[in-house]
């Protein structure tokens, strides 16, 4: 076979690399094929739900990808962070690390809609969408694309007190991050790939306003006089800046910042402080192809946890609320 030196062999190689990933870490019963028959048109539809929210605001990338996250680590990947409140539900929406501050929904609200509608009936699940949706986001943005093991469906129960408890907190320090992914089965290199996702996106000034008029150890001087022009020390705490200087396009910026300590964070700064992530935080800020490949591997990973399949659970006909005959 003739050698392949280009970038789209390179590309294509990690696509491969990821894809036997996928079908060799999801759970036995989730597999990629999962929609081909009962509908092949459900992850197009998808896809360009997302390209087109995406392209008016290219922060809902971010938002969705964020979305995907703070489900995951909340009793696995069952879409139990779209559930509004009801009698029977206390949502996770109202959580510490949600409230006024997760967004998104109204865009998975259009895509089930639309999926449900070329599919014919509801096949395909919120918790399915919600993954997929972090995928396409992702790759919307620049990102590297991945295979996504299918065939979640939604849980009947939400928690906003275990989400409280273990959505990880902007004020960790690096054993509580550590402590916290292993919880979930995600190890140290899960860890700072993940907290990648924050090369999108922004934050509110209230999560990053100790870090800056504070901190006189971790942080650049000038990096921290700079954010306090928009985070004042009183007010301004929904105020919003960027986790790196390119908010709106997948690279290796977020790390470049870490090593320049100018961390948005406490807890985006803590995997660079001479740790033992440090190693992975330098490698990642030079090399986005490897990032690129961890980050969608650990995608994978944590899209696989606890998932509910075959009887379990559900396929709700509106995400934000139980079936009816539950």
């Amino acid at each position: 076979m003739a050698s392949c030196f280009s970038k789209f062999c390179l590309y294509a190689l990690l696509i491969l690399s990821v894809a036997a990933l996928a079908s060799s870490s999801a759970s036995p019963l989730l597999s990629s094929t999962y929609y081909n028959r009962i509908c092949p048109k459900a992850l197009p539809t998808i896809k360009h739900f997302i390209e087109v929210a995406v392209s008016k605001e290219p922060r809902m990338g971010a938002s969705l990808l964020r979305l995907h996250f703070h489900d995951c680590f909340v009793n696995g990947c069952d879409a139990s962070i779209l559930l509004d409140s009801s009698p029977s539900i206390d949502s996770e929406k109202n959580a510490l690390a949600n409230l006024n501050s997760a967004r998104g929904f109204e865009v998975i609200d259009q895509i089930k809609v639309a999926v449900d509608k070329i599919c014919g009936r509801s096949v395909v699940s919120c918790a399915d969408i919600l993954t997929v949706a972090a995928r396409d986001s992702v790759v919307a943005l620049g990102g590297p694309t991945w295979t996504v093991p299918l065939g979640r469906r939604d849980s009947t129960t939400a928690s906003r007190t275990q989400a409280n408890r273990d959505i990880p907190s902007p004020f960790m320090d690096l054993p509580a991050l550590i402590k916290n992914f292993k919880n979930q089965g995600l190890n140290e290199k899960d860890l700072v790939a993940l907290s990648g996702g924050h090369t999108l996106g922004f934050s509110k000034c209230l999560l990053f306003k100790d870090r800056i008029y504070n901190d006189t150890k971790t942080i650049d001087p000038m990096f921290a006089k700079q954010r306090r022009l928009t985070c004042p020390k009183t007010g301004g705490d929904t105020n919003l800046a960027p986790f790196d200087p390119t908010p709106a396009h997948f690279d290796s910026a977020y790390f470049t910042a870490l090593t320049k300590r100018k961390g948005l964070l406490h807890s985006d700064q803590q995997l660079f402080v001479g740790g033992s992530t440090d190693g992975l935080v330098r490698t990642y800020s030079y090399n986005v192809k490897v990032f690129s490949a961890d980050f969608a591997k650990s995608m994978i990973k944590m899209g696989n946890i606890k998932p509910l399949t075959g009887k379990q659970g559900q396929i709700r006909l509106n995400c934000r609320k139980v079936n009816n005959y539950y």
